[in-house]
């Protein structure tokens, strides 16, 4: 099936589907459970603080590398291929992280699940990418995202107080999620069409570019670096923030189950306005500034926690929050519409900006929580700087001209008819 096919295809919106389902069961339930298990993790293995930040962060390191590979992968032998078996080796090397029995076990487990899971948020948006017009390339991101937001105020919401007392503690919560993964790897065998026909192999195989090759032409596109910068900063900003919250929470006295609900609330108005942001940055061709409001938000609203008590830190909460998964979705849809990506180097770019990315995740959880030593709310002023660094850093990217005037009546009109 050819790009022209696929992006009218009625079928794009089962793809789309599948990469939403996907975000929310294989990537952020598994992520977002681990930080409010972390207090029952550090009573079963005698976990310190900073040993804790340093295992959340190790996810981050791995992904530096991961995403750029996944993407790359992704883009020179298809997403089906790659999702069957990043789906696979996910939930295979997740339910390993069982058999640890101190810091080091833990932190070796955690760093080889940290070798697979970064890719995830690659490839399914390169899908997103694939089976929808650029028209349309917000709402699809949009889509996915809020797969992301779902999964992750799920897996908040229900790690610690649902599923470990039903499952037996932490152990058992990581083995369903791994049995999960390999159950979407096998919806992906049988859904997924395939990339390509016969009538398109020859032309794909023209397409398809060597990896050094396509590091190489993103590598050197301005744009993307300075996309990835930014979202370097915002994402050590948040990074550091949702792996802290919990434990800083129920430190300064908070309800355990409200202390987990606080992340639950995070996500909850981050999927509000998921799609409605993203629709909005379609219809107006504002991706730059959409993403200086929303780093300008994040950061700000986390620096409110560090100076805040009781309603002030539920405001910085969700100040942060409801522009989070948007924030997600229009710089995947940023990167790819770069001037010099297109379809041939989406993944890569995705990769190149998510390896960016994570770089920012290596470094800010266990050095933002080395800073309690000067107080508890610390931290969050440091992640707080760093979102703000970003919001300055999104203001060097280049803007486009602005289309032809949309009819807002219209555009409504034709949303509706494009839905199944």
């Amino acid at each position: 099936m050819n790009d022209s096919a696929r992006h009218t295809s009625k079928f794009r919106w089962v793809m789309v589907g599948m990469a939403s389902l996907t975000s929310m069961m294989v990537y952020a339930m598994p992520l977002l459970s681990i930080p409010v298990l972390f207090s029952e993790i550090s009573a079963d293995l005698n976990l310190t603080i900073v040993e804790v930040g340093i295992i959340w962060g190790i996810g981050s390191f791995t992904g530096t590398f991961v995403v750029l590979i996944g993407g790359t992968v992704a883009d020179r032998f298809g997403t089906r291929k790659t999702l069957i078996s990043i789906c696979l080796l996910t939930g295979i090397l997740g339910a390993v992280r069982t058999l640890s029995t101190d810091f080091i076990t833990f932190l070796a487990t955690s760093f080889i699940f940290g070798l697979v899971l970064p890719a995830i948020p690659v490839i399914v948006h390169k899908v997103a990418g694939e089976w929808f017009p650029y028209r349309q390339l917000g709402l699809a991101t949009g889509i996915v995202s809020s797969g992301f937001a779902l999964g992750l105020m799920l897996g908040s919401l229900l790690g610690a107080t649902v599923f470990s007392p039903l499952l037996g503690g932490w152990r058992g919560v990581f083995l369903m999620y791994g049995v999960v993964a390999i159950v979407m790897s096998g919806l992906w065998f049988v859904v997924h069409p395939g990339d390509e026909d016969a009538s398109d192999r020859t032309k794909s195989k023209r397409r398809r570019v060597p990896l050094r090759k396509a590091l190489s032409h993103v590598a050197h596109l301005r744009s993307v670096w300075i996309i990835g910068l930014g979202t370097l900063c915002v994402w050590a900003c948040i990074r550091g923030f949702i792996g802290y919250l919990p434990l800083y929470l129920r430190n300064i006295g908070w309800d355990e189950t409200l202390a987990d609900s606080s992340l639950s609330a995070f996500y909850a108005v981050s999927l509000m306005g998921a799609i409605p942001f993203a629709l909005l940055s379609d219809r107006f061709r504002l991706r730059r500034g959409f993403l200086i409001i929303a780093a300008l938000g994040m950061g700000g609203g986390i620096t409110l926690l560090s100076i805040g008590q009781g309603a002030v830190i539920l405001i910085g909460i969700l100040i942060a929050g409801i522009m989070f998964d948007a924030y997600m979705a229009i710089t995947q849809a940023t990167l790819m519409e770069v001037e010099g990506v297109g379809a041939t180097y989406a993944g890569t770019a995705l990769g190149f900006g998510a390896m960016l990315r994570e770089t920012g995740g290596v470094f800010a959880p266990p050095l933002g929580n080395s800073l309690t030593a000067f107080g508890l709310s610390v931290p969050f002023a440091f992640w707080g700087i760093m979102g703000l660094i970003g919001a300055i850093i999104f203001y060097m990217v280049p803007t486009k001209k602005a289309g032809p005037v949309v009819d807002m009546q219209a555009a409504g009109d034709s949303i509706k008819a494009d839905l199944p």
